[in-house]
């Protein structure tokens, strides 16, 4: 009994000492914090941050300060010294108790306290910012995440590009040709979602690196791989890795940027994607078209221009990667899971990069602590260090992934449940109608130019040809009810040529090959076939008497359709500048009338554009038209990546990125599909589409909060 009373008055004791020490904490806590004498939670004054308008510190202090700083503010090696940091003090305190006093409160609780410390820090953040200013160090992460955003507007374009060459060599079909074209959608909507959730628990620039090597490493092998399922799954896996750029990109940037200057830097940043497509139609044009940069090896391996041409694509990327290991991580996302020192170390190694530029290199970053969010998941650390190497990465494993989901469901909680659900909606009517008339518009071309190659089809009736040698190319013909009797046809080409109740008596064919040509009830007598590829199935209800077949050519029996490369270069190269004017424009005026405007009007304004679809009779209409839509549309699009960065806190931001960019693609996947499917049908449903879910999203986009004046949550 008396033991029990003992341990009982233990627990006790136990229990009113972590108090007492809890009541100590916030004493110095609070002495540390009011030590000014006035408060304000929205103000960088709560003792964390000193600018230099403030009283002058005692001689003490201003050593402490300023150790690591010679009169030509260079840092000696070590560790920075500065004025104590309160975390750091509490943690001293802590060592002290029995038991942890957090121990003792409601989880509840403590998400409360990392909510006002995380509004504490991004008032006090956005003054550090202003401190260190806008200058070298910025422009130089401009440059650097700009070829990441390139190379993912390069991926875009480059399965489009190739597509007519490869059909060729891996024998593609018009199924196949339309999985290629959207496992590449596939992929990045699968990767934003992945990396944008995984950059908000492990870093932004260590995901990024990670999917940009993926992006790189699987386009680079992408291009020597021969069969068509290993180079489908290349591709996928090369999308996967680069649909992480998008959200990281636009997260990391905008957490080195200022209130100020946040809006008109991250529009300047989405010209990268434009270059992207430029420079995918230019290299394009300058490689494909040369067939024979490359080589085979037997009859089984070949690489061909366009396969040059997809290295050549994956340098932006390789560029970005490289350059990346050279730029420090976001200090915003250091101080949300508590790096204080690693963040304040990044911080001023922009004040110090900046300053340098500006000629003023005498000036001291003089910020000493920073407010670093309760740390709710501490536990974690403990467990993921502990137990067998197997252990520990379940352990890391299932709680990332547990974090990651929470992060998808955050999004979709009370305060933001709204906004997410107008911003996905806004996201998927423009990707729905960009990326659908963006395809719509070569194919529209194309339909245009082959109905204006049939109205030059040239006819011959009840021609009788003998003992004459076909040697040059045949093209859009039709030949009905003649006679060939004792021809040769060598070395030649058929392209679009139909023979329709011919006779061949006596035939010769030799080393021929063709491309769309049919023999339809042709009577074919005592000739021979020797190295042509015209197989079986081109000749359709035909009479076959004494003709030999001898050493057909081997490859694809597929006919592919006539491609004017040089246009779908030129198109593409189009469309891509004419974005200029509009980023531009955005650019300028994106913190002067607001994210919203910026997107209704945009979308509103390539709502009427697609109305003038109508008149599009010709090549060069078309061509115009699309160039009209896209520099219209290019202004939503940058306030798009804008507003959806500044409505969510640091933690989330790029996990509800990449959720709205994933939705994105989803969006682009069926446009394409719904689309094309209206070839040379209609253009109404195409035009009425399009023209709907431009006018519904940027009514829409009216209902959103503004967010210029607003700083980084």
């Amino acid at each position: 009994m008396l033991r029990m009373d003992n341990r009982h008055r233990n627990s006790a004791n136990l229990y009113q000492g972590a108090k007492d020490i809890a009541r100590e904490m916030n004493q110095v806590s609070d002495d540390y914090r009011y030590q000014d004498g006035n408060y304000d939670p929205y103000a960088p004054t709560d003792g964390y941050y000193h600018d230099g308008n403030e009283p002058a510190q005692e001689e003490d202090a201003q050593s402490d300060a300023t150790e690591g700083h010679d009169e030509d503010d260079e840092v000696y090696d070590g560790e920075y010294q500065g004025i104590p940091h309160p975390d750091d003090m509490k943690s001293k305190q802590k060592k002290k108790a029995p038991a942890m006093v957090d121990e003792f409160r409601d989880k509840a609780e403590l998400i409360a306290e990392r909510m006002e410390d995380e509004e504490q820090l991004a008032h006090q953040y956005e003054n550090i910012i202003e401190e260190c200013g806008h200058g070298r160090f910025q422009w130089t992460l401009f440059f650097v995440l700009g070829l990441a955003l390139m190379a993912d507007g390069v991926e875009v374009f480059v399965v489009g590009f190739v597509l007519p060459s490869a059909e060729k060599d891996m024998c593609l079909s018009s199924s196949n040709k339309g999985m290629l074209g959207l496992i590449v959608y596939l992929g990045m909507m699968v990767g934003a979602v992945f990396w944008g959730g995984l950059a908000d628990k492990l870093g932004r620039k260590k995901c990024l690196i990670i999917s940009l090597t993926i992006n790189a490493a699987f386009a680079f092998l992408s291009s020597f791989v021969q069969g068509y399922g290993f180079f489908l799954f290349c591709r996928l896996i090369s999308g996967l890795g680069i649909g992480g750029s998008l959200p990281i990109v636009f997260a990391y940037f905008s957490e080195f940027l200022s209130r100020e200057k946040r809006g008109e830097h991250l529009s300047w940043l989405c010209m990268f994607w434009m270059i992207g497509g430029i420079y995918a139609s230019a290299m394009a044009w300058s490689i494909i078209p040369h067939y024979g940069w490359g080589f085979s090896m037997g009859t089984k391996y070949h690489f061909h221009s366009w396969r040059v041409f997809v290295v050549v694509c994956a340098l932006p990327c390789i560029a970005s990667l490289v350059a990346l290991k050279f730029m420090p991580e976001s200090p915003r996302f250091l101080l949300e899971i508590g790096k204080h020192d690693e963040a304040w170390m990044i911080l001023k190694q922009v004040h110090d990069t900046n300053m340098r530029a500006k000629g003023e290199p005498e000036r001291v970053f003089t910020v000493a602590n920073i407010k670093t969010p309760k740390q709710v998941d501490e536990f974690i650390e403990i467990q993921s260090s502990t137990g067998t190497w197997y252990q520990r990465w379940l352990v890391r494993f299932t709680t990332t992934f547990r974090q990651v989901w929470d992060n998808l469901l955050y999004c979709l909680t009370a305060q933001y449940r709204m906004n997410t659900l107008i911003l996905a909606l806004v996201w998927f009517a423009m990707a729905f109608s960009y990326y659908g008339l963006t395809v719509w518009f070569p194919d529209m071309i194309r339909y245009l130019q082959n109905e204006e190659y049939e109205t030059r089809v040239k006819i011959f009736n009840r021609e009788r040809i003998e003992h004459f040698t076909f040697n040059f190319t045949l093209e859009n013909q039709i030949h009905r009810n003649g006679e060939y009797v004792n021809d040769k046809f060598e070395k030649m080409k058929f392209k679009y040529v139909t023979f329709e109740d011919m006779l061949f008596e006596e035939c010769y064919f030799e080393d021929v090959t063709s491309s769309e040509t049919f023999f339809k009830n042709c009577t074919i007598i005592s000739s021979v076939f020797y190295n042509t590829d015209l197989y079986e199935h081109k000749f359709i209800e035909c009479r076959v008497i004494n003709t030999t077949f001898l050493v057909q050519k081997e490859g694809c029996h597929l006919d592919f359709e006539q491609e004017n490369d040089f246009l779908i270069y030129l198109v593409s190269f189009l469309g891509s500048l004419s974005v200029l004017p509009g980023n531009i424009i955005s650019a300028l005026l994106m913190d002067k009338i607001g994210r919203i405007k910026m997107i209704g009007g945009s979308m509103l304004i390539s709502a009427v554009c697609c109305f003038f679809l109508f008149f599009g009779d010709s090549e060069s209409a078309m061509i115009g038209l699309q160039c009209l839509f896209c520099g219209a549309s290019i202004a939503a699009w940058n306030a798009l990546d804008v507003i959806t960065v500044e409505l969510y806190p640091t933690s989330k931001r790029s996990t509800a990125f990449g959720i709205l960019n994933g939705l994105c693609k989803f969006g682009a996947i069926l446009g394409n599909s719904i689309f094309a499917s209206f070839v040379g049908i209609t253009k109404v449903v195409p035009i009425l589409l399009a023209s709907s879910a431009l006018v519904a999203g940027g009514l829409l986009a009216l209902r959103l909060p503004e967010t210029r004046e607003q700083v980084l949550m």
